[in-house]
């Protein structure tokens, strides 16, 4: 009997994990407001409103859950209502069926650290963020954490790939991060966010213990001058301007993933430079390999 994935919020991220899933013999479906945007994935759609109980309830069984939900705007309403209403609601939900999931996976982001003076953080350290948006990331997890079902936050760092190009853009404008003070940049490609999931459902598929809490970031923080550098570099462009303020809140922090890591996962992109060059070559911005 295959496994079945339910993928709550089947975006980018959920429906490149999908495809992934599907092709080692899944089932996966993945819901999200307009299924019709699956239609070329493979992927079972079922469109529906999360924050919406009996369109929670009429969702399938399932062995596996991702939460990968996206706010559709930064304002505190819509961030409580896509992570700490629409979890505790779907745990609701599926936490009351005879036949309950194996494992629940809540995306999380690193934005619950508040350290910014370039400080090297793990699992264990505080996270106690001052933003709203990292407060109600940070109160979902505690909800996943404290419900009966078994689920793993994994929080992701800065997340680039296919079409999310806005550092490259900026460096082919001329503009680029001041060398000092530095500013640590932490970054995963696209393809290792869907990586990571799939091998951790791998591991709790085959009964192998999880953390409730996994930090995925590449492994190598970098100042976000030298990433900009570098990408000046490879698209032969002059730095002309400095940008004042490039990251939306100054944070500066160096995100260790060795917990990842002792878990077997093996990045695709260990660096920015590997999974920059493929963004670079996708893009159009550098000559396709032959």
């Amino acid at each position: 009997m295959k496994t079945t994935t339910l993928i709550l919020g089947c975006g980018d991220i959920g429906t490149t994990l999908g495809r992934e899933l599907r092709a080692s013999g899944h089932r996966v479906v993945g819901v999200r407001r307009r299924a019709e945007r699956l239609a070329d994935s493979g992927i079972e759609g079922v469109s529906a409103d999360l924050g919406d109980a009996q369109a929670l309830a009429g969702l399938p069984d399932a062995d596996i859950l991702v939460y990968v939900v996206s706010a559709d705007r930064f304002e505190e309403d819509a961030y409580r209502a896509a992570y700490p209403d629409g979890l505790k609601a779907v745990l609701a939900e599926f936490g009351a069926r005879k036949r309950a999931p194996r494992h629940v996976f809540f995306v999380s982001s690193t934005s619950v650290y508040a350290q910014q003076d370039g400080e090297t953080v793990d699992e264990a350290s505080p996270a106690e963020p001052t933003g709203f948006s990292g407060q109600l990331m940070r109160e979902a997890e505690r909800a996943l954490v404290e419900h009966a079902l078994p689920g793993s936050a994994v929080r992701f760092s800065g997340i680039y790939g296919p079409g999310r190009d806005r550092l490259i853009r900026q460096v082919g404008e001329g503009r680029i991060a001041p060398a000092s003070p530095t500013m640590y940049s932490n970054r995963i490609h696209r393809d290792d966010c869907a990586g990571v999931l799939a091998h951790l459902i791998g591991r709790a598929l085959v009964g192998e213990p999880l953390h409730d809490l996994y930090l995925a970031s590449d492994c190598e923080p970098a100042p976000l001058h030298e990433v900009m550098a570098w990408l000046a570099k490879q698209l032969k462009v002059e730095a002309t301007e400095t940008i004042q303020s490039p990251l939306r809140r100054r944070a500066s922090k160096r995100c260790d993933n060795a917990r990842l890591l002792e878990s077997g996962y093996r990045f695709r992109f260990p660096t920015f430079r590997e999974g920059y060059v493929q963004v670079l070559r996708e893009g159009g911005y550098l000559p396709a390999t032959t």
